[in-house]
């Protein structure tokens, strides 16, 4: 990967199976932690939820960014048909080139493709990186509110 690419070699498409190893190394650099496991889950439940429904970005042939997520209905009493962004990274080295917007542009146009009305996703209030980025694209603060109980 170069690090003068530009936002128009950007290619974004569908995840696949191959694309988990590129992706357990993208989280590894934005979180220190090495988790194949974790990511050969989560990639494995959204490909048959909705092969077409996860994207990756790829700049020169080398995966640099990835969202995942999937159209759901009757989520939390909510009856309208919803996108929801779950997951999302962009490799540190090749942030600034709107690789994170292109991403979301893709998937929200899969998810008016499935009926969608709306998108949401849930964003960590100590994270204001990932807040800004919803922010910018045009995402609000919502009613629904997450609950936790440690156990």
């Amino acid at each position: 990967m170069t690090s003068d690419a530009t936002a128009t070699e950007v290619k974004i498409r569908p995840m696949d199976e191959l694309d988990i190893g590129d992706i357990v190394a993208i989280d590894e650099k934005i979180g220190g932690e090495y988790r194949p496991d974790v990511w050969e889950s989560r990639a494995t439940y959204y490909l048959r939820r909705d092969p077409d429904g996860s994207l990756v970005a790829e700049v020169d042939g080398e995966v640099v960014g990835f969202m995942l997520g999937e159209v759901r209905s009757g989520e939390f009493g909510l009856d309208e048909t919803t996108g929801w962004i779950d997951q999302l990274g962009v490799d540190p080295e090749a942030r600034g080139q709107a690789i994170g917007r292109r991403l979301a542009a893709g998937m929200m146009e899969h998810f008016r493709g499935r009926g969608a009305t709306s998108v949401r996703t849930l964003v960590d209030e100590e994270r204001d990186d990932v807040r800004s980025f919803f922010d910018s694209l045009g995402f609000e603060p919502s009613t629904l509110r997450p609950f936790v109980k440690k156990l």
